[in-house]
């Protein structure tokens, strides 16, 4: 794979792959923290650091694969990314994907079933990790799971708010989205769509049909940015699983392209991927001119303080004196720490591609 990134100056590629904290279903660098400061919050699932507890001993740093903890020069104490839990309690996305420019990230709702992680992260084959965190999700449609979770205390409108998430369909029903570095067995949360080349332009250069799936693989495997590489970032170095994603994303062009210019039908290409022209069109909306609403489905923490909660939400947790950002802001109730037992479900962002 090495080989395959060492290429010509006119061959080389760039893509952007915005990383934040992974809120892991199966966190390292809680496990590592040896003062307890570092905890996975009950109600919602971000992982966050309480202050108070936090000792600096640092090992949270060196646990974390994705390198997404540090420690404050100031304080001496670990932060951060605080999945901006007081905008989530207040039902409002985070401040990155609010204000991400090219609409490309997505914020939902995950039911997932908290047995079964551990046996998930356990799977032998690195390449079956990503199968087998798939299901530990749970279909928010299936009506004993909906059962279930109002046995467990979780309100009606987190239920309804699970079966419109826009990151349930990337990742479960069209399943494009896939988890960053899943071989590290933290069970990562935020989940990327992987950059497609500009693969339909390269294949009608050559006279060839955009619509043959046949051409359209033979394009893939022929991109610029090699498909050896974009597995060992989402897929444990499974192409076939990235491969597929592509193929895809590239039937949705095609499809919409042809519905758009003469109206046929892109049949052969529809089947080749196993979606029908309902699902792509519906993916189409989703990735292409999905609304707000559509894009960041959020539901607001039962709590009296909700309101208030958001006036703590002016600006990025990051962005902290002495943290990454250097500014003055830092906002108040960095701990977040909650009593009152709400169970069991994931917010996480989902990331949309950028080529």
């Amino acid at each position: 794979m090495a080989e395959k990134v060492k290429m010509e100056f006119d061959k080389t590629f760039m893509f952007h792959l915005p990383r934040i904290c992974e809120h892991c279903l199966n966190p390292a660098c809680v496990a590592a923290c040896p003062s307890g400061a570092m905890y996975k919050r009950e109600e919602d699932g971000i992982v966050l650091v309480d202050q108070n507890r936090c000792r600096g001993w640092r090992m949270c740093v060196s646990s974390c694969p994705y390198k997404k903890v540090y420690v404050n020069h100031k304080t001496g104490k670990a932060e951060k990314c605080t999945f901006c839990f007081p905008r989530i309690e207040a039902g409002q996305p985070t401040v990155c994907a609010e204000t991400c420019v090219g609409r490309l990230r997505y914020i939902g709702l995950i039911l997932y079933d908290a047995d079964a992680v551990l046996d998930a992260a356990r799977v032998a084959d690195p390449r079956d990790l990503l199968e087998a965190q798939r299901k530990v999700f749970l279909d928010p449609e299936d009506p004993e799971v909906a059962a279930a979770a109002r046995a467990s205390g979780i309100s009606e409108d987190w239920i309804q708010a699970a079966r419109r998430s826009p990151i349930y369909r990337l990742a479960m029903r069209y399943r494009v989205a896939l988890p960053l570095h899943p071989e590290y067995r933290t069970l990562p949360m935020v989940w990327y769509i992987p950059p497609l080349s500009p693969v339909l332009d390269a294949v009608t250069g050559v006279g060839a049909d955009a619509d043959d799936p046949d051409n359209v693989f033979h394009a893939i495997t022929d991109l610029r940015i090699p498909l050896e590489y974009l597995a060992s970032l989402f897929s444990a170095g499974d192409t076939e699983v990235v491969a597929g994603v592509l193929m895809k994303l590239s039937a949705m062009r095609a499809y919409m392209r042809a519905r758009t210019i003469d109206g046929t039908v892109a049949s052969d290409l529809l089947e080749a991927v196993g979606m029908t022209a309902a699902d792509i069109e519906e993916m189409y909306r989703l990735l292409a001119i999905a609304k707000y609403d559509d894009r960041y489905v959020v539901p607001a923490a039962h709590r009296e303080d909700a309101a208030a909660l958001s006036a703590q939400a002016d600006g990025c947790s990051l962005d902290g004196d002495g943290g990454p950002g250097m500014s003055e802001f830092h906002p108040t109730g960095l701990t977040g720490r909650r009593t009152d037992g709400r169970l069991g479900l994931k917010l996480f962002v989902g990331k949309g591609s950028a080529s």
